[in-house]
């Protein structure tokens, strides 16, 4: 884009140009710079220059504008005061024309207000003598305030094409890594944030003068201008709160849009309030796309694993620049796939987020465990956790957890330091309520998200530690015999956890038939996402929806080989005082999975002794339903 700003001195040219500059991201070119020293001379004198003076300057701006139209464009601003001139500017059909113009007494008393500059106040009039009404472009007055008139010239820039190609509403740190995600690949992208006096002002702005190195970046507050600022059919990905956030944003944007235009919530909603929407939009023409992200800031800003659903045709619309944004796989393929109908995409994000607070909390779990139980150190763990991350346990919680084990502040270790209160925002607890309402054990999972509101009791816990003499127990055994079973207890507890979870949308997908991809969703999770493993990438290769998660080929050896392990693992850490809540359900979970013959006989018999809710037999293979008077009175 090339934008050339005239007038004649005292118009605020410069100021304009340096103002479109900062909100466009391109360079900044001072017509004055390129004039020769014998014109610097003349005008200095107070002597106007004739058209055979600003010739050669003319021809110098000339060439410059095309090589800036080359690197992506530029603002000039230049006198350029007849028509005449204008035509010699004129290098490219992507050239938009701003003209200044203003009352001599308020051009008079700027041009004396300037200091060193060599165009005399006493130059004005000759240079209104000389200038011509421009024949095109936006005649603009600079009565106005310098924001007014920049606001104007934006307004008349997207007014004349100057269209982005997608809009990305909420500035907080997802929304902000996204949109730079895209600009950094080329993308021209409108950011908005709302305005809220004292509160959230200039958000969007800020963004763009904190990266001048994005030209593709435009900021806005005022929705209506947001929208008019992106090419149709409009797309918009939303990077707000879930929940009623979501429709009130709709709300107030929706009138603005038109049929075909595209909405994307790229945040964590619910998966079925996703659907509700996707069915609102549809009924008024337009596309919702419920799109999981995973990655945190540093994924979101690099390359996150994304996670699309809604309709195919609303994914049409977006999938480049979704695969320009997304990380890439062992292969170099982008890590994000059209998921399917409906809300699938924030369904199976959803699930991500419970498998994610299963592995977090297992390895809270170990790290508790080997420092208090075993006696080892920070360094230790973390050192035990690195040697694991060489081989097949590699993982991006295992590698960030040995990490974090290693960071000290004023010498001492921060994790130390921090309250042990986990926070949640929802996600786990939706996975856990829609695995009730499906029928789905997903008690290792469940416990992730039980032990972080046990957590948050903070000072019942501490009140009970010393009413109860509860305290953490040395663990007599020698370290280096357990390490082994205690590595062998985590990769089975990894393998539980990521078994309940694909159970569970194994089982929503059938029962919505939404014909989800398995091998494609763990393959959209080898990169970019929090739970992003050396585990997924085996799933990738070789799930299969005709047999069990755990069937799989190198699952079923580690299931075989290492529940012994867990069970030991378990066991020596409840007796020694430590509550193991995942790998404690992990063993249980795995255990009712494959007993045969289990204790549910004694539940429906009890059931049926107190309220004769019947029971099945194993002699009758009919199927039939008994009712017995197990009282003999």
């Amino acid at each position: 884009m090339l934008i050339v700003i005239t007038g004649v001195s005292g118009t605020g040219k410069t100021t304009l140009g340096l103002g479109l500059s900062a909100r466009l991201g391109l360079p900044f070119l001072d017509a004055d710079q390129f004039h020769t020293q014998t014109n610097i001379a003349k005008m200095s004198r107070g002597e106007p220059l004739t058209d055979e003076d600003r010739m050669p300057w003319l021809q110098a701006l000339a060439d410059a504008l095309l090589e800036y139209q080359e690197r992506g464009g530029a603002v000039l601003a230049c006198s350029a005061l007849k028509n005449a001139y204008r035509q010699r500017l004129q290098v490219h059909s992507d050239q938009h024309w701003i003209h200044l113009q203003g009352e001599r007494n308020l051009l008079w008393e700027r041009m004396l207000a300037r200091k060193g500059h060599y165009m005399k106040a006493s130059m004005l009039d000759s240079q209104l003598a000389i200038w011509e009404k421009p024949s095109f472009g936006l005649l603009l007055n600079v009565t106005g305030t310098p924001e007014e008139v920049l606001e104007a010239s934006l307004d008349y820039l997207t007014s004349q094409g100057m269209k982005m190609k997608i809009g990305v509403m909420g500035m907080g740190v997802m929304g902000k890594s996204l949109a730079l995600n895209l600009a950094e690949k080329g993308v021209s992208v409108s950011l908005f944030n709302r305005f809220v006096a004292g509160k959230e002002e200039g958000v969007a702005q800020a963004v763009c003068d904190a990266h001048p190195e994005f030209p593709q970046l435009l900021a806005f507050e005022d929705l209506q201008k947001f929208v008019e600022s992106l090419e149709q059919p409009r797309k918009i990905l939303m990077m707000i709160p879930a929940g009623a956030a979501i429709d009130a944003q709709l709300d107030s944007l929706l009138p603005l849009l038109d049929p075909q235009d595209l909405v994307i919530d790229g945040g964590n909603s619910f998966y079925k309030d996703s659907e509700d929407r996707v069915n609102r939009l549809k009924g008024i023409g337009m596309h919702f796309l419920p799109m999981g992200v995973s990655g945190g800031e540093e994924g979101a800003r690099k390359g996150p694993s994304i996670m699309p659903g809604g309709n195919p045709e609303g994914y049409a619309m977006v999938a480049e620049y979704l695969e320009k944004m997304a990380a890439k796989d062992q292969n170099g393929n982008p890590c994000v796939t059209y998921v399917g109908p409906g809300g699938s995409g924030h369904f199976i994000k959803m699930v991500h987020n419970s498998i994610e607070y299963g592995e977090m909390q297992v390895l809270a779990e170990l790290v508790h465990l080997l420092r208090f139980g075993f006696g080892c150190s920070a360094a230790q763990v973390s050192a035990i956790f690195s040697e694991w991350g060489k081989g097949e346990l590699k993982s991006f919680l295992l590698e960030i957890t040995a990490d974090l084990l290693l960071f000290k502040e004023g010498g001492e270790l921060l994790l130390d330091k921090i309250l042990d209160q986990a926070g949640q925002k929802g996600t786990g607890a939706w996975s856990l309520t829609t695995a009730l309402e499906y029928g789905i054990p997903y008690s290792p999972l469940a416990e992730a998200v039980n032990a972080r509101g046990l957590s948050s009791e903070k000072a019942t816990r501490t009140a009970f530690a010393r009413q109860f003499g509860h305290q953490l127990e040395k663990i007599s055994g020698d370290l280096q015999t357990w390490l082994p079973k205690i590595k062998e207890a985590y990769a089975l507890a990894r393998i539980i956890n990521h078994e309940a979870g694909f159970r569970l949308m194994k089982t929503v997908s059938d029962s919505k038939g939404w014909d989800l991809n398995f091998n494609e969703i763990a393959r959209i999770w080898t990169n970019g996402c929090i739970i992003r493993s050396e585990l997924m990438e085996s799933i990738a290769l070789g799930y299969s929806h005709q047999v069990s998660f755990l069937e799989l080929p190198g699952i079923r050896e580690k299931v075989k080989g290492n529940r012994k392990d867990l069970a030991e693992v378990v066991g020596i850490g409840l007796t020694h005082g430590f509550a193991l809540p995942v790998l404690s359900a992990g063993a249980n979970y795995l255990l009712a999975r494959m007993t045969a013959e289990s204790s549910a006989s004694v539940i429906q018999a009890q059931r049926d002794y107190f309220g004769a809710h019947t029971y099945q037999r194993k002699d009758d293979p009919s199927g039939a339903y008994y009712h017995t008077h197990w009282t003999q009175s």
